[in-house]
């Protein structure tokens, strides 16, 4: 079984290697690729799967491929005492080819089938530990999906129009109406994928699946996968006016840093800095600078595995306890895994040349000079000072000298573990600098003030101290104590939405299931609708299988009565 898992692992290195040579040709010569492969004819009708290949689209499999290979490596160890391992292992595989089946795709059709691929695949994984938690969370998570598949179906049935489905031609080319509608579409699938507001509860409530599959899920495959669908209809967004998307883009962003810095599950902190990055791809998208977006989606995508990799490290010696009130000194007991888990920490705060630094400073720079609302910039500094208070706060609770309340845990390092976590860490350091050289041949100048220029390193500053100062339990139990123990519930839970995705809908609906029911399977309408039918077809097959027993009776009444109607006619 260990083989079975190394062998993948090393299968999908292989070609996330060949995928990034590539890639990296076709950026040099600015070069891309349309196969149009014709699976089958049959008379006047033909069934043709369309393939786009471009540098973005190549890379993008890199990195989902190169992040695949190292949590499958990871799992040989992290899932070894599973009875059922070789099934985790191909349900992985087959999310991987979901996303690869998503991202090389122009067509609307086949890009439906990756997405639901996704979705299916996700609710698989979800439930995988069979329990009521995980049930409740899966099936949460595949509702709030469907609701993008069927805009992405309603938004098929719009390029009928168009006389295509391959998209990629008349981003330029339709009327209003069409690309209006298509775009609105298009954001409301995103939003579902990437669990922005409204559609944010299923996000968290996914960490109910194993650690590595949260490590695949919430970096580099299923919620970004809205973020690239956008990347690719970016042309056609820019034609509209999406300041109210953006706004709920930073409303995201600034929830789900306000609920990890009052979260104490270390995997739920994990998917809250998730959201909150979704959030910076998306609002850096809709303020018309894609590319920007791309390029934290990257590097976003290289840190936040190895953190969820480093937190599954982190839970298996504690017990399996994500409590972070539980930690505390593990520095003296998994010194590398915890210096790989700062290292991402510090990566996801932008601190200064790590990979994190070179796609979020430019995305703050970008928004300093260009023309935007107050509103929108103070809320964007404030989310990206949280970011920096939460995972200050995670670094103090799990590493640093607070004094935890597990008496002891089952320490140990595994080597194969190790090995993938220092391939994840060495992509954290470089990535960054690499892709952006890459990525922009020309070097970005923004002239601004020096306090605008300082303005994310002070805001860096700021929010390290909230950090610290709120770790510390006095302090907090002074603040927050009992007496506002409401802002931390509402803060906690995001704002209540999880209530308003399911309580919400679902008690309301007893009440109409339970008229249903009464009227429709225990009264009348089981009289009149459900059981009439089927009484007045067996009255007429009775008459009739009394009539083909060839009784005398019945043959001579038929007679007369034949003869009369024809006498009558006649």
């Amino acid at each position: 079984m260990i083989m079975l898992y190394k062998y993948w692992s090393f299968v999908l290195l292989f070609f996330g290697m060949c995928l990034m040579f590539l890639g990296l040709s076709f950026l040099c010569s600015d070069y891309s690729l349309f196969l149009d492969w014709e699976v089958i004819t049959l008379n006047s009708s033909c069934l043709s799967m369309s393939i786009y290949l471009d540098w973005m689209s190549l890379l993008f499999m890199m990195g989902v491929l190169f992040i695949s290979s190292m949590v499958i490596l990871y799992s040989s160890s992290y899932m070894s005492a599973d009875l059922f391992s070789v099934r985790f292992l191909y349900i992985v595989i087959l999310f991987v080819l979901s996303m690869m089946f998503l991202i090389i795709s122009p067509n609307l059709v086949s890009i439906l089938l990756g997405w639901d691929g996704l979705g299916l695949v996700s609710y698989c994984l979800v439930i995988y530990y069979q329990n009521n938690k995980s049930y409740n969370a899966g099936m949460l998570t595949i509702l709030s999906n469907r609701i993008g598949d069927v805009s992405i179906l309603i938004g098929i049935a719009w390029l009928f129009n168009m006389g295509c489905w391959n998209y990629i031609y008349y981003l330029n080319f339709m009327s209003y109406s069409i690309s209006w509608w298509l775009s609105g579409l298009m954001i409301l699938s995103a939003f579902t994928k990437s669990a922005q507001i409204p559609f944010s509860s299923w996000l968290p409530a996914a960490m109910a699946a194993p650690t590595p599959v949260s490590a695949l899920v919430h970096s580099s495959t299923l919620v970004t996968a809205g973020v690239y669908l956008l990347i690719r209809f970016s042309d056609l967004l820019n034609l509209f006016n999406l300041e109210v998307v953006l706004l709920v883009s930073c409303l995201t962003m600034f929830m789900s840093g306000l609920a990890a810095n009052y979260e104490y599950d270390l995997k739920k902190i994990i998917a809250l800095s998730t959201l909150s990055q979704l959030g910076l791809m998306m609002s850096v998208l809709f303020m018309g600078y894609h590319m920007y977006s791309y390029f934290h989606m990257l590097t976003h995508a290289f840190f936040k595995a190895l953190m969820f990799l480093c937190a599954g490290l982190i839970i298996h010696g504690m017990n399996d306890s994500q409590d972070i009130r539980h930690m505390g000194y593990l520095v003296n007991c998994l010194p590398f895994t915890c210096s790989c888990f700062c290292i991402s920490n510090l990566s996801l705060c932008g601190f200064p040349f790590l990979s994190g630094f070179y796609s979020k400073d430019l995305a703050l720079e970008q928004l300093s000079y260009s023309f935007g609302n107050l509103y929108i910039f103070v809320l964007f500094y404030l989310s990206i000072g949280l970011t920096v208070s939460y995972s200050l706060r995670l670094i103090y609770f799990c590493m640093g000298g607070f004094s935890g309340l597990m008496p002891h845990g089952l320490y140990g390092e595994d080597q194969t573990m190790m090995f993938s976590l220092i391939l994840l860490m060495l992509l954290s350091v470089i990535s960054g600098c690499a892709l952006g050289w890459l990525i922009f041949p020309f070097p970005v100048f923004m002239c601004l003030p020096l306090y605008l220029k300082l303005m994310p390193m002070f805001i860096i500053g700021g929010g390290g101290w909230l950090g610290y100062s709120l770790s510390l339990l006095k302090i907090y139990d002074n603040i927050f104590g009992l007496m506002y123990n409401w802002l931390v519930e509402f803060m906690c839970y995001m704002w209540f939405m999880p209530n308003f995705s399911t309580y919400l809908i679902y008690d309301n609906m007893l009440i109409y299931s339970k008229m249903s029911s009464s009227f429709m399977d225990s009264g009348w309408g089981e009289y009149m609708i459900s059981g009439a039918l089927p009484n007045l077809a067996n009255y007429f097959s009775s008459l009739y299988s009394c009539y083909e027993g060839n009784s005398l009776k019945v043959n001579l009444i038929s007679f007369v009565i034949i003869s009369l109607f024809i006498s009558y006619n006649l």
